[in-house]
């Protein structure tokens, strides 16, 4: 092994950056998540708190809101896995384009979505959706239709907040779909061609095969993220009206640490968060392992 390093010197040095960055960055403050098993005081420091157990964790499981934030985190996060084909299918349709400069353009215009910032995207969602001018409500009024204040139902909430992502994520979603398309032989287009293969049976028998691995690791890893609905975006959408169905497990961890200094608390409960997440990678990994598909490991 060190004959090695010596030999290759050069790019252990270009690694060491980023292995620094992790050991800082992320494993360096796994020595702090001590403190949802203590009654953390920050005048005593981590070490000198008091153990307290399980506490912080039987105290947010018998809270009030307890269901209701992991309710409206399951309802996002199932809703946001259930539209997870949406990049896959738009890229095998942006890939059975012939004309390249249309295929530039559609490229452009659903990536450009992506580097609008979220709080650009919720001011946009704020107009688009106002009950007095925003344009949506004006074509129902066009339609003899009563106008919606959108942002302040509960019941559009989960609907707004997935779609938003959607048109403002899918695109950007499709371009390591279509670096895998781009891999297939086009020997097999040209042979299913000859043989009198329609797109539609290329596509299905070609083209999805092909990328299948690619979306099989890429689902694994949007499980491993399950209850990470955000923050930034889900706190910017909420409201007195709305709250009801707007807060998250990482908005109540926010509010609940940050805001009420209840830091062990939300240590605790932002712990729950990363667990259960990493039980869905662990299982989801083994199924498709199981299942003779690409896995991580």
């Amino acid at each position: 092994m060190l004959n090695r390093w010596k030999r290759h010197y050069e790019l252990y040095l270009l690694l060491l950056p980023t292995l620094l960055y992790f050991a800082v960055f992320e494993y360096g403050p796994i020595y702090g998540l001590q403190i949802a098993f203590k009654n953390f005081a920050p005048f005593k420091g981590i070490s000198g708190s008091p153990w307290v157990g399980f506490d912080n964790f039987l105290r947010f499981f018998d809270s009030y809101k307890f269901w209701d934030v992991l309710v409206n985190t399951l309802t996002i996060s199932v809703y946001e896995l259930l539209l997870f084909p949406i990049p896959v299918i738009l890229a095998l349709l942006i890939n059975q384009l012939t004309s390249k400069r249309f295929k530039k353009l559609v490229q452009t215009v659903t990536y450009a979505p992506h580097f609008i910032s979220t709080v650009v995207i919720v001011g946009m969602l704020n107009l688009f959706l106002s009950p007095r001018n925003g344009i949506i409500n004006q074509l129902l009024e066009t339609l003899g239709l009563e106008t919606i204040f959108f942002m302040a139902k509960p019941d559009w909430f989960a609907s707004i907040f997935v779609w938003s992502g959607v048109w403002q994520n899918a695109g950007w979603g499709t371009i390591i779909y279509l670096a895998a398309l781009t891999s297939i032989n086009p020997e097999l287009h040209e042979s299913a061609v000859v043989d009198g293969a329609s797109k539609i049976k290329r596509i299905l028998y070609i083209d999805l095969p092909s990328i299948m691995p690619t979306v099989i690791v890429l689902l694994i890893l949007s499980v491993g993220n399950f209850m990470s609905v955000g923050f930034e975006k889900v706190y910017l959408m909420q409201n007195p009206l709305n709250v009801s169905s707007a807060e998250v497990i990482q908005t109540y961890v926010y509010k609940t640490g940050l805001i009420g200094a209840q830091y062990s608390y939300s240590a605790a409960i932002g712990m729950f968060n990363s667990i259960v997440n990493c039980l869905l990678l662990l299982m989801v990994n083994f199924l498709a392992k199981r299942f003779g598909q690409n896995s991580l490991w």
